[in-house]
């Protein structure tokens, strides 16, 4: 069989003998509507058939064929067709070419030894082929027929989609199927990097378009304690507007899993994904068979009857401990919570309406418990601001919630504390501004309250014995005086303008009736309290005079004048419950230049010391390859700190991460690398290295990270291939960029 090399240099010599150019048909237009009662067109009379004309050195006819030999050139519409020798039959439009054939209709370039070709139906029988077949596969056969315009049948077949003069890559095959502009199937596919075979597939599905159905591009790795790793994908291009990929992963040493990805939109605002994946250990050494395990995943939105929004979110896995063995996502495996919820909305003019189904778990390992809570459910219905009368104006904010709340060992022994309450929270409210340099906002607020469950006086336990409470509140928020400062450019153009906001907001907090028997989660505080801080911004005058936020720094603290009823009252002082909030400030940097910092910290004053600091700051651009990105994240509980010193374990972090791409085209590389290490226990927790090497027309795609953070560590290599259409392998269980 002549090499790929060959069917290449015949396109070039057949677009070289026409002139050069590839032909394209036109765009499909639709015909209008005949108008009612309209007399029906004439029908169109049929184009006539395209001349036949055959240019050879000699030629003779014999009844109804034509011989033609020497340098012979047939031209039938776009079909053109040269060869040593033909015959032609004038009446079934058969032509048999033999010697140096090669044909050409539109952007398909054949070269073979032996030619039967039908002009009229464009049905053929070639044998031993080579050339170039629609959009652009290059191909050898030893037999190719063509069964219609746009599909083909090739037979001990060798194709690519790799068009360089000596391709990278290749399939090698026993028969496949080409449909233009769709796929290739291919059966007993032997895969080879240049002419060595790397992999045998008994059968694919090759797309020539980007969604089209069929096998992706298995990935292949190690795990050590997973041993030797495989996973497989099909996807399915169901509609415009709808995909699935199913996959399954073996891994040798432990187990088998199997996955299913949904996608769907439809149109209103309809849309959503659905992940669903489940894994079946196998019998261990030891003769032991842990229970597999599943997840779920959702996220959906979809638009109702009557201007009605449904959205609902799943996050569930019947296992921790089998994302924190399996789950190639850094974050994800030290994820130990579990979420479901409902939402349904709807938003007026002046109303919105809202309710909530919901069920949040965070798994505690520490204490082998989990925390639970759940409404069941939370509706609300609000009033936005509307003005009564210059200028006073009135809102409204009502609810009804159900809730849950405790340890799961609480639920198991029936003491979780749940609650139902009915609430109706009128406001009224008075801004301010008329001075340019300052805004005050002036709110009073009724809160009304009915609990259909409250707290024994005597035992302290939940009884069904409902409670009604009241209580006001009284509100200033006032921003200003403002200041600011306008510097100039050279020009003489404002270029950077400095606005420095304080602020101070006081709230009155009344007493509330029977507040020592009602039911929650944490207590029950009152909020009579001042807040109070800075925040000055720099904004930059970019193009189009449009004003950008360059820069932002705040602080603020909050004073507590009734401490004893206050949220900090849990964690007393010396014996105190304190006066003053931790100081928190935030500082934001987003130049024009590629380079962010975001940060955030919290300083206790009691304690002295950083209770949360938070940092992350980029560099480059990540759409672009070349990028690092840096976030270091501490916190610490102080106020446990004189109250229960074994929970420190539960709420102190210290943690610094860093991920970098490096893209390096002088070497058709890209390289991602990512870390991720513990201070507070000087211990690394994860790395991870990912290469791309483009080779062409192929790329080749290694992946290695390392687990320290699991029970034992963990160090996998995964390798997967990139060619042309075909996309890789879904990663169910995956992390970054995979």
């Amino acid at each position: 069989m002549p090499v790929l090399p060959r069917a290449l240099a015949a396109f070039c010599l057949a677009a070289t003998l026409l002139g050069g150019g590839l032909y394209s048909q036109d765009p499909v237009t639709a015909k209008p509507q005949a108008k009612p009662n309209a007399k029906p067109a004439a029908e169109p009379a049929p184009a006539p058939s395209p001349e036949v004309k055959i240019l050879a050195r000699s030629q003779e006819r014999i009844g109804e064929r034509v011989y033609a030999a020497g340098d012979v050139e047939i031209h039938y519409g776009e079909f053109l067709l040269f060869a040593d020798r033909v015959e032609y039959d004038l009446e079934t439009k058969d032509v048999m070419a033999e010697g140096n054939v090669v044909a050409q209709s539109g952007a398909e370039v054949i070269r073979a030894e032996r030619v039967l070709y039908n002009l009229e139906s464009g049905r053929a029988t070639i044998d031993r082929a080579s050339g170039l077949l629609p959009p652009s596969i290059l191909f050898e056969a030893e037999s190719l027929e063509r069964k219609q315009d746009d599909l083909y049948g090739l037979k001990k077949a060798r194709l690519t989609a790799c068009t360089q003069p000596n391709p990278r890559w290749s399939f090698s095959l026993s028969k496949a199927n080409l449909k233009t502009g769709d796929s290739i199937e291919m059966w007993d596919a032997v895969l080879r990097i240049k002419s060595v075979p790397v992999l045998y597939l008994p059968y694919l599905r090759y797309p020539l378009k980007e969604r089209a159905t069929g096998f992706l591009m298995p990935q292949i790795g190690y795990a050590g304690e997973k041993g030797f790793a495989i996973s497989q994908s099909f996807y399915w291009a169901m509609a415009s507007n709808m995909d699935a990929t199913v996959g399954v992963d073996f891994y040798l040493a432990r187990g088998t899993g199997a996955g299913l990805e949904y996608r769907y939109l439809f149109p209103g605002g309809t849309k959503g994904d659905l992940n669903l994946y489940y894994f079946m250990y196998k019998k261990q050494a030891d003769g032991t068979k842990p229970g597999s395990s599943s997840i779920i995943r959702l996220n959906h939105t979809q638009a109702l009857p009557l201007g009605f929004t449904l959205a609902a979110n799943v996050d569930y896995q019947t296992s921790f401990t089998f994302l924190r063995e399996f789950d190639n996502n850094f974050q994800r495996a030290l994820s130990f919570t579990r979420t479901s919820q409902v939402f349904l909305s709807r938003s007026w003019q002046h109303f919105n309406l809202s309710a909530r189904a919901s069920r949040f778990e965070t798994y505690f390992s520490q204490l082998d418990d989990s925390n639970v809570s759940t409404s069941l459910p939370q509706i609300s219905f609000n009033v936005f601001k509307t003005r009564l009368f210059a200028p006073v104006y009135f809102s409204l904010a009502t609810s009804f919630s159900r809730t849950q709340y405790g340890w799961k060992s609480d639920y198991a022994a029936g003491t979780e504390r749940r609650s139902s309450r009915l609430g109706v929270s009128p406001s009224l409210s008075l801004p301010f501004s008329a001075i340019p340099w300052l805004t005050a906002t002036t709110t009073v607020t009724a809160n009304l309250n009915y609990y259909g469950q409250s707290l024994d006086p005597d035992t302290g336990g939940i009884v069904d014995k409902p409670i009604y409470t009241r209580n006001f509140v009284a509100a200033v928020e006032i921003v200003g005086p403002v200041f600011f400062r306008v510097f100039y450019g050279r020009d003489g153009r404002a270029r950077l303008k400095n606005i420095i906001e304080p602020y101070v907001n006081y709230s009155y907090d009344s007493p509330t009736n029977a507040a020592s028997r009602i039911v929650t989660n944490f207590g029950f505080f009152r909020y009579h309290q001042m807040s109070y801080g800075v925040t000055g911004r720099f904004l930059f005058r970019g193009e189009g005079d449009r004003s950008v936020e360059v820069f932002s720094l705040a602080l603020g603290q909050t004073y507590y004048f009734s401490p004893a009823d206050g949220p900090l009252s849990l964690f007393p002082v010396d014996g105190k419950p304190p006066r003053f909030s931790e100081m928190t400030g935030t500082l934001r940097f987003y130049p024009q230049a590629k380079f962010s910092l975001d940060a955030s910290a919290a300083y206790n004053p009691y304690y002295k010391n950083l209770s949360s600091l938070r940092l992350s700051a980029t560099a480059g651009d990540k759409p672009a390859g070349d990028f690092l990105t840096v976030s270091w994240f501490t916190s610490r509980n102080s106020w446990i700190t004189g109250v229960d010193p074994q929970l420190i374990a539960l709420y102190n972090r210290d943690q610094i991460g860093a991920f970098a791409g490096l893209r390096l085209p002088a070497l058709d590389i890209d390289l991602q690398l990512e870390a991720d290490y513990n201070i507070k226990d000087r211990k690394l927790l994860y790395t991870g290295a990912q290469l791309t090497y483009h080779y062409q027309c192929i790329d080749i795609l290694v992946d290695v990270r390392a687990f320290y953070f699991r029970a034992k560590p963990d160090t996998q290599v995964r390798v997967s291939l990139g060619l042309g259409s075909i996309g890789k392998t879904l990663d169910f269980l995956g992390g970054f960029g995979f």
